[in-house]
């Protein structure tokens, strides 16, 4: 099991590739395209546009929960179901992109992982 939420998981094969433009897809379908990532240390993660799914909300995903990386078919596979993204807390790319309390929200959102 992945010990850390801000951490690509070893199992899922990221190689260090840009991400940016891949296709996501929950357990249970897709839910948008991969807008930026950052493979950092500690705080990888991705935001993801949802396009018209959610209304064109961005999210921000924690690398933890990234099960695979399809960097031949261009597509990124997370360990959430379409309504765990959905009710992900508010992403607000201004002001949460380096905040250490939205990263704390997020993490308690998602860690550890429900399914």
């Amino acid at each position: 099991m992945q010990e850390n939420a801000w951490d690509y998981p070893s199992a899922a094969g990221y190689t260090g590739s840009d991400l940016t433009g891949f296709q996501v897809e929950a357990l249970d379908g897709d839910i948008g395209k991969v807008d930026k990532h950052t493979d950092e240390v500690g705080s990888a993660c991705l935001v993801v546009d949802t396009g018209p799914w959610i209304f064109g909300r961005e999210v921000l995903i924690p690398a933890g929960s990234v099960t695979q990386v399809d960097t031949d078919h261009k597509k990124v596979f997370l360990g959430l179901t379409k309504d765990q993204v959905k009710g992900a807390p508010e992403f607000h790319r201004e002001t949460h992109h380096d905040s250490a309390d939205y990263r704390r929200q997020l993490t308690a959102f998602y860690w550890p992982p429900r399914i």
